[in-house]
């Protein structure tokens, strides 16, 4: 269901109401039945905001003033009376309050004018434990609250603004009042399903790099190695085996996937670069997965990062922003990990052979030890504990019957929704379906068979098993499942919904996509998409409901580096934003490496490129593909064996006018720069070679001039600059445009400027930012004189001699007198000083 912004504002603030506003409570053993004892209530009604806009909700804060003694437990049967502006009545309710006496509720006024509003709250009689003595029976009497009224206006009321997105070079931690930030700011956790990587909507449209980082030695060898490069992991001893990204922090491990002595985990700032931390995990281990989950409990609210090992069938927990242990849960049960909303952890057990399904909750194991109000906290109660899962067999929240005899396994689940297994042989595909919708647990949705096309069993096709065939990817969200069919490059896909088939391939995908080992990297499901790209080089792309064919694109090499195909093999990274990121891999690649290897990224909607990169971010097959969070790309390059982060990058803008005061009817020269200052740039190699900072560039030349920046590649000839718009205020304070204009290459750039009327003028440099660079800012100032007055000449009755004399007149001005009189003077002062000197 979508929430509008103000239901989740007020969705927030009854939270907010409700389990904040409380007395502390302690829990008591109940008393023996007693006498009951009477007590005057003091009902309320409160409600915000007020005044309000008609069809604007309303919260009412609703009870009375006495409390409940049990978490549980509350008051019931309140009502509260509405009258309308026409005097019309209604009743809303009945309600019951949480144990503090009090709860919350939602109305929607309809009309303009004043509404009155009362609380009744019935007579009842409970239990009352006291923190002092023993407990109580007490009969609660009947009360009435005041009368309330509500102003209902034509116009709505403001409720808080919006935050935009920022325009500026950003950085963790991220104040919790930008919410409208969430959507550019991801975690990575794990490598997510599809690998559709959502909330990074302001993923790199360029190919600009804020900053490397060496990972292990790596790039050409040099000397009498000739074009030989040090070793890359591929294959089978893949480099970068575990990445994770939180709350802007980048987790990787240096060292390799096999045989290695040392997993060493380092905590770099993704924004920046900068290393905060590095550690060896308990007995040399590595990051499996890690987690940021939400806790609502009654007495805390809020996320929870973690990083966990899973080794020897156990969990164990760290914090991510240390790295140090936080609890450790034992004896994880087998079966398919599943997420709620809030990103609690649960395993989902399935028994198709003896007709059962169970789902466990490891939240429930880490509160098993809590007792009294300790339940609703989550740090001071689960920090610094080791549970044992076979000791909270309430953890296993539900336990249903089954069919029996289903075939295949699962494929996929969502939590709430579905559980959805499969089952693939050349003459039969089955898809069923069970419910894990509350309280239709296991419920049978649907058990389909669909009979295979001869052919299948004909040429003995590979549509089953783990290497190059079979069930390949799965996605509830568009509502289809895909089976590939080897030999024939043919895919098949079936619906979540009904297990029914939907479509099959109409023609066959490059004869080299057959050679894929491991098929299920190849094919993703995302934006009611299938895309195939593989050994071919080519990227497919269907409609996940039709299987029409709707764009496709050739990674081409132009350079015929490639020894087998006309294409660079491909290998899906994410996709998010509406794009799809793609780099080159190979299994077993030779050495020397071929060159001109493309990063590349889509439009998922058209196929064209977004931007390409050829000769830069080459990836791997057995090491760790690129990961996406906060909107940056963080992706290992086996050309050098350097970590690259892809993003939006800062810039710097400047302003000077060198002659800032002129005269009315002259021009003043602004000039200046737009330079890159993102992280990367401030390193000791590249402050070295550019001493006067790097130059922003346009973004069509952005891949070139990257390479040439960060890989030393040869500096392009024809790279341009950024725009940068001027504009000013004039001396009468209004706003006035100027020009625009382009940086060169080496950032500078220059415009000449004729104001039109006397005083000063603030000038504007304004770098309105590009998909490589955040925008930037300089002013500067230029004082206007008046023009000098023009001189006329002086008119006279005199006549005028114009005889020329017959003999020239000696010409001595009175600056060629004054130059002679101090020369006689020093002279004489010459003289006078060695008289002197000889007495």
């Amino acid at each position: 269901m979508n929430i509008g912004k103000y239901e989740e504002k007020l969705s927030t603030i009854t939270l907010i109401l409700l389990l904040t506003i409380s007395a502390t409570i302690a829990i008591l053993p109940a008393a023996n039945a007693q006498t009951a004892q009477p007590k005057a209530t003091v009902a309320y009604l409160g409600l915000m905001p007020d005044p309000v806009g008609v069809n604007q909700e309303v919260l009412l804060h609703i009870g009375i003033t006495d409390y409940r003694t049990s978490a549980e437990d509350g008051f019931e049967g309140l009502t509260v009376v509405v009258t309308n502006p026409n005097g019309d009545e209604e009743i809303l309710g009945p309600f019951k309050t949480d144990s503090t006496g009090g709860t919350g509720s939602v109305f929607i006024p309809t009309m303009v004018g004043t509404y009155t509003f009362q609380t009744i709250f019935p007579e009842q009689t409970w239990e009352l434990a006291s923190m002092w003595g023993p407990s109580q029976v007490i009969t609660y009497l009947a009360s009435e609250s005041e009368i309330v009224t509500l102003n209902v206006q034509e116009d709505p009321i403001d409720y808080y603004p919006m935050s935009k997105l920022p325009s500026e070079y950003w950085s963790r931690p991220i104040d919790s009042q930008l919410r409208e930030w969430n959507t550019i700011s991801a975690s990575w956790v794990s490598e997510p399903n599809n690998l559709y990587a959502p909330y990074n909507e302001a993923a790199a449209d360029t190919p600009h790099i804020l900053w490397t980082k060496e990972l292990t030695t790596g790039g050409l060898a040099g000397g009498e190695l000739g074009g030989y490069s040090y070793g890359i992991g591929d294959a089978y001893e893949g480099k970068f085996p575990t990445r994770f990204i939180i709350d802007g922090r980048l987790y990787y491990e240096v060292g390799g996937s096999r045989s290695e002595t040392k997993h060493e985990t380092v905590c770099v700032d993704l924004h920046t670069g900068e290393e905060i931390w590095r550690k060896v995990f308990m007995d040399n281990r590595s990051i499996s997965f890690a987690q940021v989950f939400y806790w609502d409990g009654m007495n805390y609210h809020g996320a929870f990062p973690y990083l966990y090992v899973s080794a020897n069938g156990n969990y164990y927990a760290f914090e991510a922003y240390t790295g140090d242990w936080r609890f450790t849960v034992e004896n994880i049960p087998s079966g398919t990990t599943i997420y709620d909303e809030d990103n609690h952890i649960y395993i989902l057990n399935v028994d198709t052979a003896n007709g059962w399904m169970a789902l466990w909750d490891m939240t429930a194991v880490c509160l098993s030890k809590a007792t009294g109000y300790g339940g609703g906290s989550w740090g001071n109660t689960v920090h610094e504990q080791t549970f044992d899962a076979n000791e909270a067999p309430e953890a296993w929240i539900w336990n249903v019957s089954i069919p029996e005899g289903l075939p295949g396994s699962v494929q996929i689940a969502g939590y709430g929704d579905r559980v959805v297994g499969a089952a693939s042989s050349v003459d039969e595909v089955t898809v069923w379906g069970l419910s894990l919708e509350d309280g239709d647990e296991g419920d049978l949705l649907f058990n389909e068979t669909w009979d295979a096309p001869a052919y299948w069993s004909e040429m003995n096709l590979t549509v089953s098993g783990y290497f190059g065939g079979g069930w390949v990817a799965w996605s509830l969200e568009d509502g289809v499942g895909i089976l590939h069919s080897k030999e024939t490059r043919e895919h098949f896909a079936f619906s979540t919904e009904t297990g029914e088939y939907l479509w099959g391939s109409t023609f066959r995908e490059h004869y080299l996509n057959a050679l894929m080992d491991f098929v299920s990297r190849d094919i993703r499901v995302a934006y009611g998409k299938v895309f195939s790209a593989s050994v071919s080089g080519i990227v497919y792309c269907y409609d996940a409901l039709t299987g029409d064919l709707e764009w496709t694109y050739e990674a081409s090499d132009p350079y015929s580096e490639m020894l087998w195909s006309n294409n660079w093999w491909l290998k899906i990274q994410f996709i998010t934003d509406g794009k799809i990121y793609m780099t080159h891999i190979e299994h077993s690649p030779i050495d020397p490496r071929p060159r001109g290897a493309p990063y590349i990224c889509l439009d998922v909607e058209t196929g064209e490129e977004v931007f390409r990169i050829d000769g830069a971010l080459r990836g791997t097959h057995w090491g760790g593909a690129g990961i996406i969070g906060d909107s940056i790309i963080v992706t290992m390059n086996t050309y050098d064996q350097r970590i690259y982060a892809i993003g939006k990058g800062a810039s710097e803008t400047t302003a000077t006018i060198n002659q800032d005061v002129i005269t009315l009817g002259s021009s003043a020269q602004i000039t200046g720069t737009v330079m890159d200052v993102s992280p990367g740039t401030q390193s000791t190699a590249l402050a070295i070679r550019f001493p006067g900072g790097v130059p922003a560039i346009s973004d069509e030349d952005m891949g070139e001039w990257m390479k040439y920046v960060y890989m030393q590649f040869e500096r392009p000839a024809d790279a341009t600059g950024v725009t940068v718009v001027f504009c000013a205020i004039d001396p009468n304070g209004d706003y006035m445009d100027i020009d625009r204009t382009t940086t060169d290459s080496y950032g500078n750039y220059a415009l000449a400027f004729k104001p039109e009327m006397e005083g000063t003028y603030q000038i504007i440099a304004n770098f309105e930012g590009s998909g490589g660079y955040y925008g930037s800012t300089a002013t500067t100032y230029l004082t206007v004189d008046p023009a000098p007055a023009v001189s006329t000449p002086i008119d006279t009755d005199e006549p005028v001699d114009t005889t020329e004399p017959t003999t020239e007149a000696p010409f001595i001005t009175t600056e060629v007198a004054i130059i002679a009189a101090v020369a006689v003077a020093a002279v004489i002062g010459v003289a006078a000083y060695w008289a002197l000197k000889r007495k």
